[in-house]
């Protein structure tokens, strides 16, 4: 189990400007907080897009929820991580003090069934309350089979989901990276004049498959992705991280530790950016190009953004058409709540507000820097808040997550999922045409009017 003094290093990361902030959201957890995800859901939200890896939950079953869809993450190769493993414990494994023998009976149930690569154990609450000392257990079971057992100490009551997206990153920190060197490029992959740049994506969980609008991008530039932490990532590729010339922070300071401690312990330097929008797209070219230093990698990246910005917008002439003037409330958490603001204002959308319940302090200041000083700005996401804002900002269409669908619907207001439960991917260049898309079936459904009229029985007494 963490100890207090774990925690509150996690806590305290020198990384996060907003952790300077009286109040902020890196402040120790209070009683209830972790009510809208706690630190175990962070913490395999974070690693289950690892796809090759058996995830073992180590407590009761509630704990384990949906595996087959947990997260809307995809995977190009390998289903291992929607099997949803557990000890399953009960009230009488507790009392008979039988925890620790069944987790040692599940790691060698998973590596005799499926043969993985490496085996992640999830620390819940019971288990961490009755004192399971999962970091002997992983390691006992390492070497009795030889396979990589890693452990996550990630008991719900540690905090919040926060919090645990931060433990994961300190296991694959501690445990996995630099344990192996990439692959050497096969022969024949090599083009002539292009130096090869190996880097990594941290913060990236390939919802929808959106990565992979963005891939073909890198690869033309010439820049290897040794690891996308973690969408669609595998276990090998996780061990090669230390070998990166250049860290990208894609649209998520959850995992900013393991940013700051690559760079620590290795000299990798890194940055934030987001494949939202054309204009973000850009920008995140630009910025490994600028960090890498190569001449000849600029060039390329330049003439990339001129072929594919020439392109892409020519395609949403006559999408922003449709949609150009239209005013969205965006409610959604973390650097979303700025991220997708560039996409919809390249669209020559209307943003009237957006949530920063999950923001970060640079969040808000980016907000700031795309919508103006008087901005405003959500905390209460309340339904009664949100429905509020749309009817004083006349708003055309709610954009958040998949638990304020029903708000919208019930309030007869177009909603369009933004969050891990959606099924569509807005990133790069052809993201843009998908979010375009999506957004005019939602705004120009013929079902608005048709709910929003009055009933044929209810006749109008002028008549």
């Amino acid at each position: 189990m963490k100890s207090s003094k774990d925690i509150a290093e996690l806590l305290d990361e020198p990384a996060c400007e907003h952790n300077k902030k009286e109040k902020s959201g890196c402040a120790k957890p209070k009683p209830g907080s972790a009510a809208g995800g706690c630190a175990f859901d962070g913490a395999q939200i974070a690693l289950l897009p690892i796809a090759d890896v058996a995830h073992i939950v180590h407590g009761p079953i509630a704990c384990a929820g949906s595996s087959w869809d947990n997260r809307g993450t995809r995977s190009s190769g390998s289903q291992l991580y929607r099997i949803g493993m557990t000890t399953d414990l009960t009230e009488q494994d507790i009392i008979m003090g039988r925890a620790e023998k069944r987790l040692l009976h599940s790691i060698k149930q998973a590596i005799d069934t499926y043969n993985p690569p490496a085996v992640f154990i999830y620390n819940t609450c019971v288990p961490a309350l009755i004192g399971d000392d999962i970091n002997a257990i992983c390691k006992a079971a390492q070497e009795k089979w030889g396979t990589p057992v890693i452990p996550i100490d990630s008991a719900g009551f540690y905090g919040t989901k926060n919090l645990g997206n931060r433990i994961a990153g300190d296991a694959m920190f501690n445990h996995v990276m630099g344990t192996r060197d990439p692959d050497p490029l096969p022969e024949g992959t090599q083009r002539p004049g292009i130096t090869v740049h190996d880097v990594n994506l941290v913060g990236e969980y390939n919802i929808a498959g959106e990565f992979w609008h963005v891939l073909p991008l890198l690869d033309e530039l010439g820049l290897r992705v040794l690891c996308t932490l973690s969408g669609d990532a595998r276990f090998r590729e996780v061990q090669t991280m230390h070998k990166a010339e250049v860290n990208m922070m894609v649209c998520s300071k959850a995992m900013i530790n393991v940013a700051r401690k690559l760079q620590k312990a290795f000299g990798t330097p890194w940055f934030e950016g987001s494949f939202y929008g054309i204009t973000d797209t850009s920008q995140a070219l630009r910025d490994f190009a600028k960090v890498i230093n190569d001449e000849g990698l600029t060039a390329r990246t330049e003439a990339l953004i001129e072929r594919e910005e020439t392109r892409i917008r020519e395609l949403l002439i006559p999408w922003k058409q449709r949609l150009n003037g239209k005013r969205v409330l965006l409610f959604t958490g973390g650097v979303k709540s700025w991220s997708v603001i560039s996409a919809l204002q390249d669209l020559g959308m209307v943003v009237v507000a957006t949530g920063t319940k999950k923001s970060t302090e640079e969040d808000k200041a980016r907000i700031r820097e795309l919508m103006g000083e008087d901005t405003l700005m959500l905390e209460d996401g309340s339904p009664k808040a949100l429905l509020q804002v749309v009817k004083d900002y006349k708003a055309d269409i709610l954009i958040a997550g998949g638990r304020n669908m029903y708000t919208a619907l019930k309030a007869k207001v177009p909603f369009l999922d933004i969050n891990q439960e959606r099924e569509f991917g807005y990133a790069g260049y052809d993201g843009m045409l998908e979010l375009v898309r999506q957004l005019a079936l939602t705004i120009e459904s013929p079902v608005w009017p048709a709910v929003r009229a009055k009933a044929p029985w209810h006749k109008d007494k002028a008549a």
